[in-house]
């Protein structure tokens, strides 16, 4: 199959609830959608990257032009049949994960719709639905923060995640069990924390938790491996595993009981479907993060959270969690039993609205085959 026009927006979409991590604060997400249209179909993906290089180096402009003059025209012309097909010509391009996500994503939904089945089936997805959790950003107080607590578990969420950082961490999780004894919960660091912490980490282990994730650098695994060996609660890497390679080290190490796997961070589906498969043949369970996508990622993570080895409850809550309007049709819901339903439809299984796209967007770009 060949392209004719791929068309990206730059869109912002604002939050319902502001979201706090130890590194940032968001009121809007700004993120990069990738349309491609050939053959009589065509495929949406995202890239789901913002607008300061905090969690990533990309940012929506490092994305808008690494697929404009680098990634997107070397595509014209080439019969793709498989995303197999991309990576002799994506992998000339070093780095840009991001901006390679929402390209394969968006291939990937176009040639499943061509063919009439879901990408669901094209990854191999075992599985109708998903248990999903529900992950709180740092509030002013622990009393706004359990407030939301009691309304994301009344409407069936099965864990919950509370962002952590230094000043908020011992005493929030103390005050969490006191109040909520048996509901799963787990902790994200986002990198907050050095190896001189281990006593804290000790002292949470009393609490059974489900996983602390990424409480290190960004870009470590060693440490994490030394971290891991001193207590009994799992850690889970997240920021810090970019590859198959990364992957690989972690298991070697023994840095990790499980890893959260986020196609954006990790240049694809492709890329994410490998690391996978790497983890499950060494028997180290997945989960799927988030990144705050819209409905159109939102669905696509869905399809990929459907493969075997995905054995936690993913951060892929329901569309209204975040939004008061989601960008595609119908929205993403929450099942009376925690679970969200992976799309059966063709590709993505979901409609785009493209009008409120546009009405979204701030910048726009349409390449197409000379």
């Amino acid at each position: 199959m060949y392209i004719d026009r791929i068309t990206l927006f730059q869109i912002s979409l604002p939050l319902k609830i502001p979201l706090e991590v130890s590194f940032g604060r968001w009121t809007h997400r700004q993120a990069v959608l990738v349309r491609v249209e050939g053959e009589g179909a065509e495929g949406w993906g995202e890239c789901p990257t913002g607008a300061f290089p905090d969690y990533s180096c990309e940012t929506y402009a490092t994305v808008l032009y690494a697929l404009e003059h680098f990634l997107v025209p070397p595509l014209f012309g080439l019969d793709i049949t498989g995303l197999d097909d991309l990576g002799p010509t994506l992998g000339r391009v070093r780095g840009h994960p991001f901006a390679k996500t929402g390209l394969e994503w968006a291939i990937l939904d176009w040639l499943a719709r061509a063919g009439g089945v879901s990408v669901a089936e094209k990854l191999g997805g075992v599985r109708s639905s998903v248990a999903t959790g529900v992950s709180l950003g740092i509030e002013a107080d622990v009393g706004k923060l359990f407030a939301h607590v009691d309304r994301f578990l009344a409407e069936g969420y099965r864990r919950i995640k509370l962002k952590i950082k230094p000043g908020w961490d011992l005493e929030l999780v103390h005050a969490f069990r006191r109040r909520y004894p048996q509901t799963p919960v787990m902790l994200d660091a986002n990198s907050a924390y050095t190896l001189a912490d281990v006593s804290l980490f000790q002292a949470l282990d009393e609490y059974d938790l489900m996983m602390i994730e990424q409480p290190l650098a960004h870009d470590d695994i060693y440490f994490h491996s030394l971290l891991q060996a001193q207590i009994c609660t799992p850690l889970s890497l997240d920021e810090s595993i970019h590859s198959p390679g990364h992957a690989a080290a972690a298991i070697a190490l023994r840095a990790c009981g499980n890893i959260n796997i986020k196609p954006g961070r990790m240049g694809g589906p492709s890329v994410a479907a490998r690391v996978h498969d790497i983890c499950r043949d060494a028997g180290l369970p997945v989960w799927h993060g988030g990144m705050l996508e819209t409905g159109i990622g939102r669905v696509a993570n869905i399809a990929m959270a459907s493969l075997p080895n995905f054995l936690l409850p993913a951060d892929l809550s329901a569309s209204d969690r975040y939004w008061e309007d989601d960008i595609i049709e119908p929205a993403v819901t929450l099942n009376p039993n925690g679970t969200v339903d992976v799309p059966t439809g063709p590709g993505i299984g979901v409609s785009v609205r493209l009008n409120f796209v546009e009405r979204l967007t701030e910048q726009k770009r349409v390449l197409s085959r000379g």
